[in-house]
């Protein structure tokens, strides 16, 4: 091809010559994976951290639990994320990606088509998707298509990528058992909060919780959980802006307009929210709090007899876990 192009997909039903034509465009990318390594070490191990995260992050595999785990023990589509993500890190000036997305369901395979696209075109590599789906072309966008089924080849044509509406209704903990195994931490609810799920077709796909500070003076917003199949397109930055958006209208139960505090301890998260309009970064730290210092805060409000039991050893704290907060501000209040 003469002209500049960064996407190229050769189509086409199993047994009509893709792998041939792809193995004759350039070498098929084929990464080796150590089997004790976390992907995490195993994804640019030269490169800096963040810029990993960020890949991981950028094509939908946003989950750290998953970032700790060799490429082994990883499910087909968290194992095809995570090809994804080293192919954007690794970044060769060309790559063939044979069986693209066929090893996955179709709703993670053109989301994550979608989610790869995005992240590509920020580099200057060529990339040839060799796949048997047509369903991924409208989310992955391409500069060329080759229909071996057809013989055609199709260039510079735009299409339009499939829209999808994000319906968000109010609730209770009732869908956190749905969520809760794709957070990072397992905590006990949240106290006198209201939830918040976005629903696609029906199907929920986005949680948050939200509940206040004392004095009702800024809203509290956690338990963030995009499910993973639609990580990597922006829906959890939305439905995040949405909700706080609401409160800072005054669009809750107690009808008050209020800023929402929001912490995170996801890199890509803390990142995108530095960038985003309306945010601002109020506090971070890179370790937790001392154990022995909510044991002694315990012990003291049981002795004034503010607790009715003895915590007996119980508190919180003890780990190591970086958390960088941020408030999302009322219009007033934005530079």
């Amino acid at each position: 091809m003469d002209e500049d192009w960064q996407i190229g997909v050769i189509v086409g039903p199993s047994g009509s010559g893709k792998t041939s034509l792809g193995r004759a465009t350039g070498p098929i990318y084929e990464p080796c994976w150590p089997q004790s390594s976390p992907i995490i070490d195993a994804i640019g191990p030269d490169l800096p951290f963040d810029d990993v995260t960020g890949a991981l992050s950028a094509v939908g595999l946003g989950s750290v639990p998953t970032w700790l785990r060799p490429f082994g023990v990883l499910s087909n589509g968290e194992q095809f994320r995570a090809m994804l993500a080293r192919l954007v890190c690794e970044a060769p000036p060309l790559a063939v990606v044979d069986e693209f997305s066929s090893v996955v369901d179709r709703q993670i395979a053109c989301v994550g088509a979608a989610a790869f696209a995005k992240a590509w075109r920020r580099g200057t590599g060529r990339a040839v998707l060799l796949s048997c789906h047509y369903d991924i072309l409208d989310w992955l966008q391409p500069d060329w298509v080759y229909d071996t089924a057809t013989g055609t080849l199709e260039r510079g044509c735009l299409r339009r990528r499939p829209s999808f509406e994000l319906e968000i209704r109010e609730s209770n903990w009732q869908h956190w058992p749905l969520f809760e195994p794709h957070h990072y931490l397992k905590l006990p609810h949240m106290i006198a909060a209201r939830c918040y799920v976005g629903f696609v077709d029906g199907q929920p796909v986005a949680h948050l919780g939200v509940s206040t500070r004392p004095g009702l003076i800024e809203a509290r917003a956690c338990r963030l959980v995009i499910m993973p199949e639609w990580q990597g397109i922006g829906v959890g930055m939305r439905f995040l802006n949405t909700v706080c958006e609401a409160w800072a209208d005054g669009q809750n139960r107690y009808g008050r307009r209020m800023p929402t505090l929001f912490h995170t301890s996801h890199p890509g998260l803390a990142a995108a929210l530095r960038r985003a309009k309306g945010w601002t970064q109020v506090s971070g730290r890179l370790h937790g709090e001392l154990k022995a210092r909510s044991l002694e805060t315990l012990q003291r409000s049981y002795e004034r007899g503010k607790m009715t039991a003895h915590s007996h050893g119980s508190g919180f704290g003890g780990h190591f876990r970086a958390v960088q907060g941020f408030r999302y501000l009322l219009p007033e209040d934005r530079a």
